[in-house]
């Protein structure tokens, strides 16, 4: 019973880093419904304007993409980065109007692999992430190479403790302290600002990093 309860587990886990599949697209409704308050929060603490340049890196279900678009007005640029194949199809085919008029542009790429040019944006954001992360200090230098100095990166994070109690967090996800996260973004040379978040069932953590 114990072998059946992990491979369960463990395909939640899976899904949750990278949905996938028929069971990613249940995955990805759960993602927006769940991840959303976060995602808003997220994306307030950008702080940009209609014109501006931003990203959403590891969009997973979309929500992201959809809000930061309404915050620029249809003016300005969007780009969305995913490691998923069918996250990135699911995209392109919920937000073709947006793609056709070029304010959203879609890739593929990773957290330590952005396929963005030095200073090109005013804003990223990236939620629930940098647990599927080995090398935190490379994407977090990443984030601040792609961010121009002075702009924002937002990094959001569920409160590790409560993530500890989830079953499946024990199966691929690596929680750090908030602390780490913070450190490694100042390392990056970022000053960061950190700024706790209410949400059910898991509190979170906005970092909102300014590159110098």
């Amino acid at each position: 019973m114990s072998g059946l309860r992990d491979r369960i587990l463990s395909t939640v886990a899976g899904q949750l880093g990278k949905p996938h599949g028929v069971l990613g697209k249940g995955v990805a409704g759960f993602l927006n419904r769940g991840n959303r308050k976060a995602i808003e929060g997220a994306v307030e603490a950008t702080a940009v304007t209609p014109g501006a340049t931003v990203a959403d890196i590891g969009f997973g279900g979309g929500v992201g993409l959809e809000l930061l678009l309404a915050r620029l007005g249809g003016a300005g640029t969007v780009h969305g980065l995913e490691i998923s194949a069918d996250m990135l199809a699911r995209a392109r085919s919920g937000f073709a109007r947006e793609i056709a008029a070029g304010h959203l542009l879609l890739d593929n790429g990773s957290l330590t692999a952005l396929p963005l040019a030095d200073d090109s944006l005013d804003a990223a954001i990236t939620v629930n992430t940098v647990y599927f992360l080995t090398d935190l200090d490379a994407a977090c230098a990443e984030l601040v190479r792609v961010v121009r100095p002075g702009g924002r990166v937002v990094v959001g994070i569920g409160d590790p403790d409560a993530m500890a109690k989830m079953p499946f967090t024990a199966y691929g996800f690596t929680l750090r302290p908030v602390a780490e996260v913070i450190a490694a973004l100042e390392r990056a040379g970022c000053s960061v600002e950190h700024r706790p978040l209410e949400n059910r069932p898991i509190p979170h953590h906005l970092l909102v990093a300014r590159p110098r």
